[in-house]
């Protein structure tokens, strides 16, 4: 057949593959602004238009297209580079976090501008949740969105040295608009090989045999690579600065499966449709085993037992009983402080499995390189990851490679939520790499995020609360068990930091915790935004209100009474970490906000109820978190600050940007060291090369940790060119004044361009740099404050949030519009964990629930527009005082709104995700219960 469309005003003839959709096609030939983010029209991250109409091009067929014209992002601007306005709105209102998404709602916003005053406009753009149903976004909670819609403008350009503390706008976001940001997969690679995996069907098994005959004949197919093929090393897929933090439970490839969905064997193939065909052709034969997919009857005798073929070499806190690690504390004597209670309260909490859902799905690529000393190669993997530095350290420790063979290098990447502090493809894909000496490239499919990556931990939180008639609190215990899954990755940490911060908040002289991370047959748990602590704080922040109802006091008065105050000892009985200090304070301002939100109320100023129907239950809950503003134990970054040629910055630092606005912070530093403005400052991350070490983007570290590096470096190269300006004009140093562009050395102007020339010519470049280093140590805390006004229908469980209010202790604020939107993300994403995802397993521990439309994910309809607070704290540890923010915002939301339902409803809700069923079960158990 012929075949011809043009995209963006190009013709390509080649015709399409049997079955090939659109997206495919456009992306094969460089159209990498197309992003795959479900492959079945959920996300809309794929939107194009053809003939100016929009469709999801992953369901499109690319035949379909044949003398279509089909547009995408990169053609939306003008030939002469101005951007489309929609672009430019975009741009301006910063309407877009990690930016994966942005492609498909400029997509869908151009072609219903398009349709404005045309005979079939249906007023799409006046209904917005209408006109967004088809896309989602995870990190913005949609706000930015609708102000770049609405043409409402955030980004600012502050004067020279004034960056800090305005809304500078990302330097990436004309790539992120035009789609010329480059993510992980948006990479052409000459003579790729693709990789696909065959999973386990069974939830505990022992491999057999595994015949690959009918694989190795299928056209196209190069290698099947099995246990066999595998290195015998144990390890961890969580990444830490200290791998002695998580088990050693893992292998690249298992001669034991031990849940659903674990990879048995990888096919490398020409295409990924021999791939698929190969794993289809593989034969294995397994002895079935006993599984168990319930925490607690795993820690009960004669469980099987998922690792008991390991020694202690991969630290295991009892393999016997299925326990991956465990922790046991008491402060004073919890029995005497309950004895000594006017009320106690007890009660067991429960929370789901949750996915990160980033639209980039896990994956990455790896290529051999030239090394620039022509002595050979070196193995590159280019990887949708949020830890290089730590990867590629795991990767020369498995393959017994010098690391200066390996470089790992992320490009933008599409999300994290902590999903990506993980190696789940780089270890196998480099295995297929250094077999067949080719590029393999490996990218998960949404499916497989689900079944194949890792999601939030479940939790069982057992707690009891004593408190005085006067409010005091005398005693709090808890018994938690984290499910962590097949594999303990991130197990003892997340089950250790959930009942740190969320026990050390309040006072109390009798504390106690058991806390277990268990192992069991289903997909493994991983580390989640909050890191366990939005877990536990459900449960702390639920009894502390129930307490105080039952003490007939106002809740938020019964924490005033209760909670740490400035400079006081943080006390959890899994131990004091002498590195963690309340550097600053503005838990009082956060519980403000939500006192002021509740005056509203009661004056009648607050009207958001004032529409809600007859019978419907009204009410108002409170939640606060405390969290400390890095990971314990060390969280390293190198930073190096250099003067370039034309007189601009280069800022190198280590640390991923995924939409969490590190890499604008960075540049907001560094032209605020240097007396500068933000456009002469680029930034060079993410990748081994560049600097000597950084931990990672994970922990909120990026402002903290690796700001911290940028500022020292920052500051230290201000020194030095000062030094410089000095010798080089035989005037005073202190009269030497540096600008945006050049010193003033007493009236005497040396531009930044000459004084490097004079640098060089001095032999004295190494003037001309400077580098900093942040361990990551000591270390302050934030604090958080949600509160939600609920309208609750008793007839079918439907509950609208009529207001949302939060308070956040950032510290000294670096880019309010980035960390507003932070705010607002962390907000949205728990807002869906706490009303409706939920990872669903069956009895086998199979998940039932891998896509989007059986997952349900926030939409743009589901999320309220949070209103904003930052206190003015400055903290004395943060770098110029800030704080971190990315974490934070998601902890106290699921008991605020649980505690709204109780207000609303009188029944206290102990499990989530609150949905409609189970909470309109839960009202009519109550009326029953009641007589009405």
């Amino acid at each position: 057949m012929s075949f011809h469309v043009r995209v963006n005003d190009r013709s390509h003839d080649d015709e399409p593959r049997a079955g090939q959709c659109l997206r495919t096609y456009l992306r094969e030939r460089g159209w990498f602004g197309v992003k795959k983010g479900c492959d079945a029209g959920d996300c809309g991250a794929c939107t194009v238009h053809v003939d100016g109409e929009p469709v999801h091009s992953c369901l499109y067929p690319a035949v379909r297209a044949e003398g279509r014209a089909v547009t995408t992002v990169e053609g939306l601007a003008s030939r002469d580079g101005e951007l489309h306005p929609v672009q430019q709105k975009f741009l301006d209102a910063q309407g877009y976090q990690c930016g994966f998404c942005t492609a498909g709602f400029l997509m869908t916003t151009v072609a219903l501008e398009a349709e404005r005053g045309a005979a079939h406009d249906d007023g799409k753009l006046d209904d917005l949740p209408r006109a967004f149903k088809g896309n989602i976004c995870r990190c913005t909670g949609y706000r930015a969105i609708e102000d770049a819609v609405r043409g409402v403008r955030h980004t600012e350009r502050p004067c020279a040295g004034k960056a800090v503390g305005k809304n500078v706008g990302a330097p990436a976001g004309p790539q992120v608009v035009t789609g010329a940001a480059r993510y992980t997969f948006d990479v052409e690679v000459p003579g790729l090989l693709h990789m696909k995996l065959l999973r386990s069907p069974h939830p505990h098994a022992r491999i057999v045999a595994v015949d690959t005959a009918a694989a190795l004949r299928v056209p196209g197919v190069h290698a099947v690579l099995t246990h066999e093929d595998a290195p015998p090393t144990l390890y961890s897929s969580a990444r830490h600065e200290h791998p002695t933090e998580d088990p050693d439970d893992t292998r690249v490839l298992d001669s034991v499966v031990r849940y659903v969905g674990q990879r048995v064997a990888a096919v490398v193939a020409d295409s990924e449709q021999a791939a698929e065909e190969g794993c289809r052709r593989i034969e294995v034969t397994y002895e079935q085993l006993p599984y168990v997919t319930d925490p607690e009857a795993a820690m009960l005798p004669g469980a099987p037992h998922l690792h008991g073929d390991k020694g202690p070499e991969a630290r295991i806190a009892r393999a016997e009983n299925n326990v991956a690690g465990e922790v046991h504390g008491e402060i004073g004597d919890v029995e005497t402080g309950l004895a000594e209670a006017d009320v106690v309260y007890e009660e067991t909490f429960r929370t789901q499995r949750v996915q990160h859902a980033s639209l980039e799905t896990h994956g990455c690529v790896a290529y051999f390189e030239p090394k620039e000393d022509g002595t050979g190669e070196r193995l590159t993997v280019r990887s949708s990851t949020r830890t290089p530095f730590l990867t590629r350290r795991a990767l020369c420790a498995l393959y017994g490679l010098p690391e200066d063979e390996v470089r790992v290098v992320a490009g933008r990447v599409g999300g994290g939520f902590g999903g990506k502090q993980e190696m789940l493809t780089e270890d196998i894909v480099t295995l297929a790499a250094l077999k067949l000496r080719r590029p393999v490239k490996l990218e998960y499919t949404r499916a497989e995020q689900f079944y194949g990556a890792t999601t939030r931990h479940p939790f069982t939180i057992g707690i009891t609360v004593g408190a005085r008639a006067d409010g005091t609190l005398t005693a709090v215990r808890m018994r938690v068990v984290s499910n962590t899954g097949a594999y303990g990755n991130h197990g003892p940490a997340v089950m250790f930091h959930s009942v740190g911060e969320s026990f050390a908040v309040y006072r109390a002289p009798h504390k106690k915790v058991d806390a277990y991370s268990v192992y069991t047959n289903a997909v493994p748990a991983g580390a989640f935004r909050g890191y366990g602590l939005g877990q536990v704080t459900f449960a702390v922040e639920s009894a502390m209100d129930e307490v105080a109802r039952r003490l007939g006091m106002d809740p938020l008065v019964f924490r005033e009474r209760n909670v740490i105050g400035p400079g006081e000892p943080m006390h959890s009985p899994i131990g004091e970490e002498e590195d963690l200090f309340i550097a600053s304070y503005g838990l009082d301002q956060c519980l403000s906000v939500a006192r002021r939100a509740i005056a509203e109320v009661a004056s009648g100023e607050d009207t958001s109820a004032d529409e809600v129907p007859e019978g419907w239950l009204v009410g108002q809950g409170t939640g606060m978190a405390m969290i400390a503003t890095g990971p314990p134990g060390g969280h390293y970054a190198d930073a190096r600050v250099s003067l370039l040629p034309d007189g601009t910055y280069d800022v190198a630092v280590g640390t991923a940007e995924f939409g969490n606005g590190t890499t604008t912070v960075h540049q907001q530093i560094t032209a605020g060291a240097l007396g500068t403005t933000e456009d002469r400052v680029a930034v060079r991350q993410s990748d081994t090369d560049v600097v000597g070490h950084d931990t990672g983007a994970f922990g909120s570290a990026g402002t903290v940790v690796a700001g911290k590096a940028v500022l020292l470096a920052a500051g230290s190269l201000a020194e030095r060119l000062r030094t410089l300006a000095a010798r080089h004009t035989g005037v005073a140093r202190h009269l030497c004044v540096l600008g945006a562009e050049a010193f003033d050395c007493a009236g005497r102007t040396v531009t930044l361009k000459e004084l490097y020339e004079a640098g060089h010519a001095r032999g004295t470049a190494e003037e001309l740099a400077a580098d900093g280093h942040w361990g990551g140590s000591p270390r302050s805390v934030a604090f958080n404050a949600q509160w939600f006004r609920v309208a609750v229908d008793p007839n079918t469980g439907e509950i609208r949030i009529l207001r949302s209010v939060h308070a956040a202790d950032a510290g000294k604020v670096m880019n309010p519009m980035q960390c507003r939107g932070q705010v607002e993300g962390g907000v949205a994403q728990a807002l869906g964990a706490t009303l409706f995802e939920n990872v669903r397993i069956d009895e086998r521990g199979e998940v039932t629930t891998a896509a989007f439309r059986r997952y349900r994910l926030p939409q743009y309809a589901d999320v309220p527009r949070t209103e904003v607070h930052f206190t003015e704290t400055s903290d004395a540890i943060g770098p110029l005082g800030a704080k971190s923010m990315s974490e934070s915002p998601f902890n106290p939301v699921a008991p605020a709104l649980a505690n709204a339902l109780r207000d609303a409803t009188g029944v206290r809700f102990t499990e989530l995700p609150l949905t409609r069923d189970r909470v309109w079960l839960a009202l009519d158990r109550h009326a029953r219960a009641l007589g009405t």
